[in-house]
């Protein structure tokens, strides 16, 4: 499906440079035109003669190329391909990106280019780690750019997380998503999603909630919104940004949620993604609870609304299709199976949350897909591959 295709590739600063030539390598099998550009920093790890040869073009490295200037070339090179693939993508090629700076050619291309973007990140896990970093990879994310990676392993500095630039196998993959006809196969539809964490007051500066980022429940939203649907994102506190193109509805606790749920109905498939705190406290207070003689105060609490349940046991207005997630720690598919005949549900995605996977507000999730007819279990992928392949088994189960 790639053949014919022109592909972009900027090389950016890093040791994962290397892979960038078997990426072009992989691409160049796939019939694919490679278009090089490689950065100052990206020229010290591999060399502009291995790049070209590989490649079969000249390779692109600066902005004040006179030659190519007198025609614009950085406009040209920058609208000529189909998508534009920035492989390693370091912490400082994101940065710019991100907040619009085009010191040099490889900055100047990301904001003059038409097209849609892919980065692969590659860089140390506490650079990735870092909130600026995190701050500037989700403004990406709302502006349309495409991820894939990092992933998770040991480093050429010696330490061990998420970083590694994605190999380039999967990066192919992922270009073959991006060059993939638009879906609209959920035009027409309205699908409900609940995002993000639940928080439970105790009083007016503390609350119960839990470590959902919502990262998954926004994959989910724009993966559906991708495809057409018209969806309602209801969201708790989530520390992910909502995905664009969505109506969304801010809730704090697991009531506020329910009521606005019912509110969005009917719908034709409701995906219950958020975390909802399964308590509550009985009576909280309207004044700070101050440290007293007697120790701590005594809470007491009670279980909050089981909003999955109520939507799937509704006898009017039930979506065709209710999905819900089990999160667990232990026994995952004992207890997840359990949850969908408990719940009434039709689907469960059942993960692993356990603190040593990361995926509880990671950039990773590996779920098991649990019907009536079976079970699929899906190798771990970006929360962003993961709503894509949801939202494609929700066109055809509502097709």
């Amino acid at each position: 499906m790639l053949a014919g295709r022109h592909i972009l590739l900027v090389i950016g600063g890093g040791i994962a440079a290397y892979k960038a030539l078997d990426l072009i390598r992989r691409l160049k099998e796939r019939g694919v035109q490679v278009t090089p550009v490689l950065t100052g920093s990206g020229a010290e790890f591999v060399t502009p003669l291995s790049v070209s040869a590989l490649a079969g073009e000249e390779v692109h490295r600066t902005l004040f190329d006179l030659t190519a200037e007198a025609k614009m070339g950085h406009i040209e090179l920058s609208r000529a391909a189909d998508l534009v693939v920035v492989a390693p993508a370091t912490a400082d090629l994101i940065a710019r990106a991100a907040n619009g700076f085009a010191p040099d050619l490889a900055a100047t291309l990301l904001l003059a280019t038409d097209k849609r973007v892919l980065l692969a990140p590659a860089m140390n896990v506490r650079m990735w780690e870092h909130p600026a970093v995190r701050r500037n990879v989700e403004m990406l994310r709302r502006d349309g750019v495409l991820f894939v990676g990092p992933n998770e392993g040991p480093m050429a500095c010696g330490e061990f997380g998420y970083g590694r630039m994605a190999e380039p196998l999967e990066i192919v993959a992922a270009i073959e998503a991006a060059l993939a006809p638009a879906s609209r196969a959920l035009a027409g539809r309205h699908i409900l999603v609940t995002s993000g964490p639940t928080q439970e007051p105790i009083d007016p500066v503390r609350y119960i909630a839990n470590r959902s980022s919502g990262a998954q429940g926004t994959a989910i939203g724009a993966a559906l919104a991708a495809q057409g649907a018209r969806v309602t994102f209801v969201t708790g506190p989530a520390s992910v940004p909502p995905p664009a193109g969505v109506e969304v509805i801010r809730v704090e606790t697991a009531a506020e949620m329910l009521d606005a749920v019912r509110a969005a109905l009917p719908a034709d498939a409701a995906i219950m993604a958020a975390a909802v705190a399964d308590w509550r406290v009985a009576a909280a207070s309207d004044q700070k609870l101050k440290k007293g003689e007697d120790g701590p105060p005594t809470l007491t609490f009670v279980q909050n609304p089981d909003i999955l349940a109520a939507v799937a046991g509704l006898s009017l207005g039930r979506p065709r299709l209710v999905i819900g997630f089990a999160a667990e720690t232990e026994n995952v598919l004992e207890h997840a199976r359990a949850k969908r005949r408990r719940k009434g549900c039709d689907w469960i995605l059942a993960n692993d949350v356990s603190p040593a996977t990361g995926i509880m507000g990671g950039a990773e999730n590996a779920v098991t897909l649990i019907t009536a007819d079976g079970e699929e279990s899906w190798e771990r992928m970006g929360k962003d591959a993961v709503a894509a392949r949801l939202a494609d088994r929700i066109a055809r189960a509502l097709a």
